[in-house]
């Protein structure tokens, strides 16, 4: 079985690839398990080695690229995208890799007429507006910002060609991620992260938001655990819409450096400087940050116990 990551190479890309090793099979289209014999991580940067594992390096929006690396692959991750900031502030960027990248990845897996599992990871942020306190499945998307737009149109893509048969399309929103290892992203909220980070490291963060506002939130764990059981699924479950708000928590920002202060104490606090900058703020003030998720809470996807235990599992992990 052939599977093919994009943004392979990159935070959730590795642990996804490795989550999918340790498991050495996953179930086609027909609904046969079958073994992982070949996994092409594709990105701008050549992934770690690993057995079974091919580094693909190039541009996602390059269609004969694309068609490539996906020819004969059973299933597809597709994660490669400009994150939110990133594509806000650089609009052609954002529409040439989120918007015809995805376009191009679809069009050549039509064209291969191998009808593949696709797992797309889209976000909260197709959402936005005026919002009731909680977004249900049955909320209208309205995005705020060209990312949200770019995922949105993903999804509305990967449904059509879904409808047609071309694929099996599953496509699932994303909360912001944390606490993500490494070094800051251009995403609006790569702050979420930062300020949990940076303090138990020994360094200063900054915080762009007020304290009580609040974000929609999902462990890396977490997120794995979905993309997979996304894949996993059979066809038949994901009657009705091929996208769905996964399962999260809404923690406020001045919880999370409540939680912050147990895991490292008040001088780990004092490090996190506010600095408030508007422009993320209107960003991440237009995402919903509280959801019913009765259908994929249905269908069996995970949520976190709560943002206490994310801090304590990430310490663990990879400590302060």
């Amino acid at each position: 079985m052939k599977v093919v990551v994009t943004g392979g190479a990159g935070f959730l890309g590795q642990r996804l690839i490795s989550g999918m090793l340790e498991r050495g099979e996953l179930t086609d289209s027909n609904g046969v398990r079958r073994a992982i014999s070949e996994v092409v991580a594709v990105d701008q940067v050549e992934a770690p080695a690993a057995p079974r594992v091919r580094s693909a390096v190039g541009d996602v929006s390059d269609s004969a690229f694309v068609a490539d690396v996906v020819k004969g692959a059973d299933s597809v991750f597709h994660l490669a995208a400009v994150v939110s900031g990133a594509a806000e502030a650089d609009f052609d960027l954002g529409m040439r890799v989120n918007l015809d990248g995805t376009r191009g990845l679809l069009d050549a897996l039509r064209r291969e007429g191998r009808t593949p599992k696709v797992v797309f990871a889209s976000s909260v942020a197709v959402f936005g507006g005026v919002l009731p306190d909680t977004v249900t499945d049955a909320t209208t998307p309205a995005p705020q910002s060209s990312y949200g737009v770019q995922k949105l149109i993903g999804e509305l893509l990967l449904g059509d060609c879904s409808r047609k048969g071309m694929i099996d399309g599953r496509a699932v929103r994303l909360p912001t991620i944390v606490v993500r290892p490494g070094k800051p992203n251009a995403a609006a909220s790569s702050f979420a992260s930062g300020i949990i980070r940076e303090p138990l490291a020994g360094m200063e963060a900054r915080c762009p938001v007020d304290p009580d506002t609040s974000m929609w939130l999902m462990s890396p764990s977490s997120a794995i655990a979905n993309l997979l059981h996304a894949h996993e699924l059979p066809a038949a479950r994901w009657k009705g819409p091929r996208a769905l708000s996964l399962p999260g928590i809404s923690v406020s920002v001045r919880e999370m450096l409540d939680a912050l202060v147990r895991a490292g104490g008040e001088a780990a606090r004092a490090r996190v400087k506010m600095q408030p900058d508007p422009r993320i703020q209107a960003i991440v003030m237009g995402w919903p940050a509280r959801f019913d998720t009765a259908r994929a809470d249905a269908m069996g996807f995970v949520r976190d116990a709560d943002f206490e235990t994310i801090v304590r599992d990430y310490v663990k992990e990879h400590g302060r």
